[in-house]
């Protein structure tokens, strides 16, 4: 449980929202690390006692509190992850237990949380993170406290009909349960040539290339092939031979079995951390699960799209054999 940060829940007045979630942290608190009854809990908060099952259940949904249970069938996830990174090259892998891949925000959380916790970022420090759907469910868990460090998006996206491509909805997710400041992008994924040269002259959007350069830390999704995906940026034409024959793609940069990027009409104009730039993160953290993401997983960490691995066990297995074939 984090005991230094409640931030404000989006919507509603800030400083009743933290007064809600200091009520949240102070039950959650008194019950698992004081051993108190739910009645004491009640007594203590002045609340009744019905309501503390709602308030510890809703803990449990925010992070705040983080129950993990151990099977014994697991005993052999060490193992695991340590052949996964030696195969891969990584510098570290973290896995969840069996298959996350449709709870993504809750099941790959902890394993991430764990992640961050080891990167050495202070106060004014910048943290990048990337849209996509996998970044946007682990936005929303409590990923640590994050007070005064800017998280800034690698992407643009602000015209995407859905939440997990408009990347200033997953940095906004992310400050609001884990702390941060945010910087947003106003730009669309792929502006027209008129608009991407005026926003070049544009205090906001120089401020997050500068972001882009000066990052210690940055939280990747890693995408499936561009074909076989339900949502993808609609500015992306996902049927142009280049992209069919992609296996993935971090940051809206597609690349092929070597991890090379394709070239595709309109890439040029893409809003995004230019792939060098991304390189040059010290602590790239990519979250991904899913036996669609095999290929893609493999081809990324081998071309260096990150040096740290957030999965789950079932993927992770999928991957060993993949590379052992």
């Amino acid at each position: 449980m984090d005991r230094d940060h409640t931030p404000a829940p989006p919507g509603g007045d800030q400083e009743s929202g933290l007064d809600e979630l200091d009520r949240l942290y102070r039950a959650a608190q008194m019950y698992y690390e004081q051993g108190a009854t739910q009645a004491q809990v009640a007594e203590q908060l002045q609340v009744s006692r019905p309501s503390i099952s709602r308030l510890l259940g809703e803990a449990r949904r925010l992070g705040i509190v983080e129950i993990r249970v151990h099977r014994p069938t697991a005993v052999g996830s060490d193992d695991l992850r340590r052949t996964l990174q030696e195969l891969l090259g990584l510098h570290e892998v973290h896995l969840a237990p069996g298959d996350q891949s449709h709870r993504l925000g809750p099941g790959l959380g902890p394993a991430t949380r764990h992640a961050l916790a080891d990167t050495p970022l202070s106060a004014g420090d910048v943290m990048l993170i990337s849209s996509g759907a996998t970044t946007y469910a682990l936005a929303q868990q409590r990923l640590g406290d994050f007070s005064g460090v800017v998280v800034a998006p690698t992407v643009g996206g602000q015209a995407e009909p859905d939440a997990w491509h408009q990347t200033n909805e997953v940095v906004r997710a992310f400050t609001v349960t884990s702390g941060g400041y945010p910087h947003y992008l106003f730009a669309p994924s792929m502006p027209s040539p008129a608009l991407l040269e005026a926003l070049q002259d544009d205090p906001g959007y120089r401020q997050i290339v500068d972001d882009w350069r000066s990052a210690k830390v940055a939280l990747v999704g890693v995408g499936a092939p561009a074909s076989t995906r339900a949502s993808i940026a609609r500015s992306v034409p996902r049927d142009h031979p280049s992209l069919v024959r992609s296996v993935g793609d971090v940051c809206l940069a597609f690349y092929d079995d070597d991890g090379q990027e394709v070239t595709f009409p309109g890439g040029e104009r893409m809003v995004r951390i230019p792939g060098d730039t991304l390189k040059g993160v010290p602590t790239r953290i990519a979250a991904a699960a899913g036996a669609q993401k095999v290929p893609s997983i493999i081809a990324g960490a081998r071309a260096g799209w990150f040096n740290i691995l957030v999965t789950d066990e079932a993927t992770a297995r999928a991957v060993a054999r993949a590379l052992k074939r």
